[in-house]
């Protein structure tokens, strides 16, 4: 029964909230490992069940975003499953969630990118990098854009965020110039293998380009420069230098398709820390 009302609670998120199949999965898996822990019904699981459950996430050595991520898939399915009528009280509502140490996420400098655009790159491979790095979009946003997601006269690109929630971000001329010079090549290998396909990224054997394919290339451009990166990298990395040269972090905001600005905030740390750096890398003496 638990099960069923987990497959009901998981085409909720999918259909009704227009979650994607990835964040959906997360919470299969987080969900269905709460669930195995216990033999009675969801409704009869009470708090300190819940909160002996949590303490051994912690012993077994689950990390505190891990615990905290968790938590949160918890929290949003008891208050469906109150909702739904499935349960009369919510035994997760005084939960603590642990406290995370703030970290602040990996940039690369203006000059790296440079020095990784300078590379021996394939027209596809800087695409790939401008998309990223010159308009912030995530890897999942990159991979599913679409043959007709983008203006190059009104310069700017289509991509749809977190709960498909749509996004229009302007394109600067490097990141159209590469995009022009890429679409040439692309419609020369549509034209080869007699594709129909409507994704935009796709590599000179004609096949897609996937979430796997672009961590592999950026991880790759990372070592030519010393360095551990994501595509994340690069997303974090234009917030941060648009902050750095004076752009207004509600501008930011919605670049980046956050909902709340609190999370955009945390770029700011980063641009304070970078000031430090230098400061104090000038004033040695």
């Amino acid at each position: 029964m638990n099960m069923q009302i987990l497959s009901e609670y998981l085409e909720y998120l999918e259909i009704e909230k227009g979650l994607s199949e990835n964040t959906t999965q997360a919470y299969r898996r987080d969900l269905t490992d709460f669930i195995f822990n216990f033999q009675c019904e969801l409704c009869n699981i009470e708090r300190n069940q819940i909160t002996t459950y949590v303490r051994n996430l912690h012993e077994r050595q689950y990390s505190v975003t891990s615990v905290m991520r968790k938590i949160a898939s918890l929290r949003g399915f008891y208050k469906w499953l109150c909702a739904s009528g499935y349960c009369k009280t919510n035994p997760i509502i005084t939960i603590e969630q642990p406290k995370i140490p703030k970290k602040l996420p990996k940039v690369v400098t203006v000059q790296e990118i440079e020095l990784i655009l300078n590379q021996n790159l394939s027209k596809l491979e800087t695409v790939i990098i401008e998309l990223l790095y010159g308009c912030g979009l995530r890897v999942s946003e990159l991979v599913n854009l679409k043959i007709n997601d983008y203006d190059l006269n009104a310069k700017y690109v289509k991509c749809y965020g977190k709960g498909s929630k749509e996004r229009i971000v302007p394109m600067g001329k490097k990141a159209v110039d590469a995009l022009k010079n890429y679409l040439q090549e692309r419609t020369f290998t549509i034209q080869k293998f007699q594709l129909s396909t409507k994704k935009l990224l796709i590599n000179k054997n004609g096949r897609e380009m996937t979430r796997q394919d672009i961590y592999s290339f950026i991880h790759a451009q990372g070592k030519k420069i010393h360095k551990t990166i994501s595509p994340h990298t690069l997303r974090h990395s234009f917030a941060t230098h648009l902050l750095e040269n004076g752009a207004d972090l509600r501008v930011v905001q919605e670049l980046l398709g956050h909902s709340d600005v609190s999370t955009t905030q945390l770029y700011t740390h980063i641009s304070k820390k970078r000031l430090k750096e230098v400061y104090f890398s000038i004033n040695k003496g």
